[in-house]
């Protein structure tokens, strides 16, 4: 297993842990979607320039699908997890979550409930 290791974000140059402790303990990392990887000559990213990578990507992403392609995305298709990521799977409004569309894209499919966010 690895050790953890005390790196430097490549994004804002701020130190931070990177790394699994264990089989169990996994590097905080591998909460997110694994939708990217890091551009030649990068290293790793902190979680706040990491989470911001991440929402660029996948905000990029969601800007493409439309009802009539969004049963054939890609999130479908990405390992299932029950972790949600605020600012990714949702967002709080007046203490209520709003799941955004890339939540609702790795579901798959539409649930009829008329979600705001809803891309089928």
């Amino acid at each position: 297993m690895n050790a953890i290791k005390v790196k430097r974000c490549s994004g804002c140059g701020i130190a931070f842990d990177c790394g699994d402790i264990s089989q169990k303990k996994k590097c905080w990392c591998n909460d997110f979607p694994p939708i990217f990887t890091l551009s030649e000559g990068a290293d790793c990213l902190c979680p706040d320039c990491f989470k911001n990578s991440c929402m660029i990507k996948i905000e990029e992403y969601v800007a493409t699908i439309s009802p009539e392609n969004a049963l054939e995305n890609k999130a479908k298709d990405l390992p299932k997890t029950t972790h949600l990521i605020e600012g990714i799977d949702y967002y709080l409004e007046n203490g209520n979550y709003v799941f955004k569309a890339w939540f609702h894209l790795k579901r798959g499919s539409c649930c009829g409930n008329g979600c705001r966010h809803c891309p089928y």
